[in-house]
């Protein structure tokens, strides 16, 4: 399962979003990558997320595979989404 997004916030993915994603992406029974640009990180590692480099305005894409999908997903976009 994939879902692209724009990243809003101000500061972009920056280290307490990403603490908190990666925090999130952990009680995941499966995979979860971000992708931004031709870059594909482990999402449950905070330090891969930060090396990302997205800034507000970049679309990233969240990649999914387990069980749940539709349930993590909706998490995931929810924390993307309101990011300060």
């Amino acid at each position: 399962m994939e879902k692209k997004l724009i990243l809003k916030a101000e500061a972009g993915f920056h280290a307490r979003p990403a603490s908190v994603f990666a925090q999130k992406a952990m009680t995941f029974d499966g995979d979860v990558s971000i992708i931004f640009g031709d870059k594909e990180v482990n999402g449950k590692s905070v330090m891969g997320i930060l090396t990302l480099g997205a800034v507000c305005g970049s679309e990233i894409t969240i990649k999914l595979a387990g069980k749940d999908e539709a349930a993590m997903m909706a998490e995931l976009v929810e924390i993307v989404e309101t990011m300060k």
